[in-house]
């Protein structure tokens, strides 16, 4: 049984802060952000722009697109962030209420920013296995920026951190779009090296603990992470595109688009390289910085804008998050041969 993509929304709020703003907070050439970190611009929320909101705004474009009834909608998963309007809340049920999806049940997944990811292979395992679940909304918003403290040098590789909300419609049978086999690797040797040491049961709220800024992002051994991760971050990066390829029965030679997350410029350039990918098989999402797990469906609805999509093209969404966590989804595009 097939399952394609019917449609895709994204939402991204009206107010950016540019890269020489962010050099600026920081204290760095701005020629360090806009070319080494690749920030050109990204997109920070508003006064409205609340996480499940964005996500709400991101899945009533997609269900335009899709001219679909939301009472058709069988489930929902939230793939927006853990950060949302309330603590210990189900962002997926207030979705499904908003949009009139009456008739679904939802539930919220989470994986940083490989959600999205890992949600598509979770909706297509139980589309595949439950024969009432025909149509999948996957929705979400993404501002964990409001995290981010430019004065804090360990947090550099998350300044792109932007502002956003995305939307995937999937349904059963749908012969367009199809949605192959995902890749996924997991390492819990770097689960505890980003977090947000304050709010949790280790360390609650308290006056002395926001006095002291920890309830922003922050890296608790950088150096021993940055060793780490140098020795297996690319490997892996690569290894889940490879696998999702091959497990979906082509090689990577006949990639013909992917959708990466935003990283820094050269990270970028190296997948590439190491594919045998020219630059304009992808797009450098240097507007837009790191939307977490909202970043593949906006490098797919870009490229698909772009002319960059045709029928039968192989397409592969990549991400990495914190955690740490690698994925890879490939997807037959259009109506194909």
């Amino acid at each position: 049984m097939q399952i394609g993509i019917v449609s895709t929304g994204i939402y991204l709020p009206e107010t950016y802060i540019s890269g020489a703003e962010i050099a600026k907070l920081a204290g760095i050439p701005e020629a360090v952000v806009e070319e080494k970190m690749g920030i050109k611009k990204k997109p920070v929320p508003g006064p409205e722009d609340h996480t499940c909101e964005m996500g709400i705004k991101a899945a009533r474009i997609a269900m335009e697109k899709a001219a679909i009834d939301p009472l058709d909608i069988d489930l929902v998963i939230y793939i927006g962030e853990e950060y949302k309007e309330y603590p210990l809340w189900t962002a997926g049920i207030k979705l499904q209420e908003e949009i009139g999806a009456k008739n679904a049940w939802a539930f919220d997944t989470a994986l940083r920013c490989g959600t999205t990811v890992m949600a598509l292979k979770l909706a297509k395992g139980m589309m595949l296995s439950d024969p009432e679940i025909n149509t999948v909304l996957l929705a979400g918003g993404y501002r964990n920026g409001d995290f981010i403290n430019y004065e804090n040098p360990r947090t550099r590789f998350m300044y792109n951190l932007g502002a956003g909300g995305g939307a995937i419609l999937l349904k059963k049978g749908h012969g367009e779009n199809l949605l192959l086999e995902t890749e996924m690797i997991t390492d819990g040797s770097f689960s505890e090296d980003v977090v947000v040491v304050a709010g949790g049961t280790k360390n609650p709220i308290s006056a002395e603990n926001l006095e002291r800024g920890l309830y922003q992002l922050d890296v608790l051994d950088p150096q021993g992470m940055k060793e780490r991760l140098e020795q297996k971050s690319m490997v892996n990066f690569l290894k889940v595109i490879r696998g999702s390829v091959e497990k979906s029965g082509f090689s990577e030679g006949e990639i013909a688009y992917i959708g990466m997350l935003h990283m820094k410029r050269s990270a970028h350039d190296y997948v590439l390289r190491e594919l045998g990918l020219e630059d304009s098989k992808s797009i450098y999402l240097e507007e837009y910085g790191h939307i977490g797990q909202i970043d593949q469906i906006l490098s797919l609805e870009l490229a698909e804008s772009s002319g960059k999509l045709r029928d039968g093209d192989i397409a592969v969404l990549v991400s990495a998050g914190i955690g740490y966590a690698w994925g890879a989804t490939t997807i037959r595009w259009g109506k194909g041969e």
